[in-house]
């Protein structure tokens, strides 16, 4: 049977253009269009540092890779540069001719520093020379150019007052590196609106004060993407917390892979690309603001402190969503009561995440908690699950924290506050050799008369309050002894660095099957036993929704269940390397993908198994990275109550037909319209209604 897949990257890049297709919508408001378009930025930010920088290398390497359509990695490289420029030159159209346009008609304007009248223009003096300048620290790049990742720059050429002729002497290249902060919101003024400056066009604007001994004959804006495509070196005996902190020194000034610039001088462009040593297909010109994704805090205007913002008319954003509270949270009984009595499933950001922080806190502060075990990924910059296990600590509890160093860009983030926890008493964990931990669990052990009692919270998404109210994730608190046992299990096999510890659940109960041990086993054997199902008449039927799908062992099984007959349904929001719609191979799968206000972050797997169904939750993606190379979780739901509600809301995924796109065996995907008759159906707004009425 002749095997296809869809190119990864190319993949990766029709996602992105989804998201950027949020942005292009008139009918949504400006603020929320701008919020796509600042993804769009940080999406392709990541997929240079990332994915580009290896295609370079093995193109500079002279590695021979032909993918399984028969494509070239340098064609590739080509067709990824092709694509990447036509969707900035979409972006930056919709910015500048349509989104600020309209936020400026709701009242929010960005005003360029020509525009400012007489007082304005002494307020952004003054805040630039008490504020800006003290911290500005202007590098000579004569000799040696030390541009930081990730950063947003300004270059000027030089030119010494009082000297004459052309000797090149006389001009010298001068770099900025622009304060993080970069929005200036400019005092009320009369007209019903709030104004806002970029920092760095008013560094520019009053640079001369900076250089009082030179003209400044051309200037720029840049910003480089540095080769992100590397770890630490696990083989090593250097101690993991300082190879890590190695790791983020070295990616901030590592190999260069993307400049973008603004226009102002074609001398500054060609002199620090050759510096760089970028080739011109590695330069991108941006006719709008640069480093758009550092410049998303303008979405929550309110944070910075304005009575202004009152002035704005309602329709400049969405209005605010209101997170339900949900039942956990809706009586008097005791957390520890509530999860004992029955399992507990909770969908972010339709329901508060407080039970998740409650369960840390409550075990930190209850007296008869012995001890917290819990994984950890990524958690925010003052994360209340952090301080909740300090505390925990510091009452004289055992708390174990397995900490993952690895975590691409949240390293640092992820080292202070691993030693911070170390220093309350708390024993970090810091991963395992040449394995990512990605699973999300945290288990607490409880005294309760003379016995132990275990509670255990599984989740689909981080331990994050602010990113679960962007992302859509599941996750389930239950006390069912198969499955603390279990955790226990899955605990010790992290910390005792052993693979005999390995669950031995895939022979009694099944509760925790574990990447890279046995899930990618298990998860192909299901989707068999449902090939096996059809073969033999008996009802068979797979439904999943998840981040992307790669692995072409897995596509390969679904390929064989589709040729048995077995209807199979995919909602991926990402990459998609499977082919659907393929007569004599894929002509029973559907793959549609939903890109909406909220993140699709949850994985749900469901089989129907000739009528005795089963469903999954996993913290992993179908990609060989997560199957094979990272410590990942799939649990099977066996509450009935809760299965059923799983099954409604997997279910609901494919009905959208607002959101919602198809994909083709061409390639294409297809947003899906309300056929002529055709009530409209909206997945997320149907979620934010369902769970109102399970809460209510």
């Amino acid at each position: 049977m002749r095997r296809i897949y869809f190119n990864r990257e190319l993949s990766w890049l029709d996602f992105n253009e989804r998201v950027l297709e949020e942005a292009l919508r008139p009918e949504l408001p400006p603020l929320e269009r701008y919020k796509f378009l600042t993804i769009v930025s940080s999406n392709f930010d990541e997929f240079f540092m990332v994915r580009m920088s290896a295609i370079k290398r093995a193109i500079q390497d002279n590695n021979v890779i032909v993918f399984s359509n028969g494509q070239t990695v340098k064609e590739l490289y080509n067709d990824i540069q092709k694509k990447s420029r036509g969707i900035i030159e979409k972006q930056y159209d919709c910015l500048l001719n349509d989104v600020f346009p309209g936020l400026a008609a709701t009242g929010l304007r960005f005003t360029s520093m020509n525009e400012l009248n007489k007082p304005q223009k002494q307020f952004i003096k003054q805040y630039i020379f008490d504020k800006i300048f003290p911290l500005l620290n202007p590098l000579n790049s004569e000799n040696n150019i030390r541009i930081a990742g990730e950063t947003l720059y300004t270059a000027f050429l030089l030119w010494k007052k009082g000297t004459k002729g052309t000797d090149g002497n006389i001009f010298k290249i001068v770099t900025i590196r622009i304060p993080h902060y970069r929005i200036i919101i400019l005092p009320s003024s009369n007209d019903k609106s709030v104004r806002f400056v970029l920092l760095e066009e008013a560094v520019q604007h009053f640079a001369p004060y900076l250089f009082p001994d030179y003209f400044i004959k051309e200037s720029m804006l840049f910003k480089i993407d540095r080769d992100a495509d590397f770890f630490v070196d696990e083989a090593c005996d250097k101690d993991i917390v300082k190879a890590m902190e190695d790791v983020v020194t070295k990616r901030e000034y590592s190999r260069a892979i993307r400049m973008t610039y603004s226009a102002g001088s074609d001398l500054l462009r060609d002199e620090l690309a050759c510096r760089l040593e970028l080739e011109t297909s590695d330069i991108y010109f941006i006719p709008g603001p640069l480093h758009l994704a550092n410049l998303a805090s303008l979405y929550n205007i309110e944070d910075f402190g304005i009575s202004g913002v009152k002035k704005l008319k309602p329709s400049f954003r969405a209005k605010q969503f209101i997170f339900f509270k949900n039942n956990i949270e809706n009586d008097n009984k005791s957390l520890w009561t509530r999860i004992k009595e029955n399992d507990i499933l909770l969908h972010f950001p339709y329901e508060s995440f407080n039970p998740v922080l409650n369960f840390f806190y409550e075990a930190a502060r209850d007296p008869y908690v012995r001890e917290i075990k819990t994984t950890l990924y990524r958690t925010s910059g003052n994360s209340p699950v952090v301080h909740a296990l300090k505390e925990a600590a510091l009452n004289g509890k055992q708390v174990t924290a397995i900490v993952e160093l690895k975590a691409r860009f949240d390293e640092e983030r992820n080292i202070n506050w691993a030693k911070d926890l170390e220093k309350s008493g708390a024993t970090v964990i810091y991963g395992l050799a040449q394995l990512k931990i990605h699973a999300k669990a945290a288990l607490v052990t409880r005294k309760e008369g003379t016995n132990f009692c275990s509670y255990l919270n599984l989740s689909t998404g981080n331990y994050n309050e602010k990113t679960a109210k962007m992302y859509a994730d599941l996750c389930l608190f239950t006390a069912d002894k198969h499955f603390t046992d279990e955790a226990a299990s899955f605990f010790d096999m992290i910390v005792h660095y052993s693979k005999t510890a390995n669950h031995v659940s895939t022979k009694n109960t099944g509760c925790l099957i574990i990447a890279p041990l046995s899930l990618k086993e298990h998860l192909i054997k299901l989707i068999k036993r449902e090939t096996e199902q059809a073969l033999k008449g008996a009802s068979a039927l797979i439904k999943a929704k998840m981040n992307a799908i790669a692995d072409t062992d897995v596509i390969d099984a679904l390929y064989t269940a589709s040729c048995a007959g077995v209807k199979i349904f995919l909602n991926i929001r990402g990459i998609c390397m499977l082919v659907p719609g393929i007569p004599g191979l894929s002509e029973n799968i559907t793959v549609v993908s939903v890109i909406d206000h909220f993140l699709e972050h949850s994985r749900i797997i469901f089989f129907e198994n000739g009528g005795n169904t089963e469903l999954y939750l996993s913290s992993a993606d179908w990609m060989t990275r997560n199957l094979e190379r990272r410590i990942e979780l799939m649990f099977p739901i066996i509450d009935k109550d809760i299965k059923n509600r799983l099954r409604a809301v997997l279910d609901s995924f494919f009905k959208d037909n607002c959101q919602a796109h198809t994909l083709g065996a061409d390639g294409v995907w297809k947003r899906l319209h309300p056929a002529a008759g055709e009530k409209p159906f909206q997945v997320q707004r149907y979620l934010k209604e369902y769970t109102d009425n399970l809460v209510s």
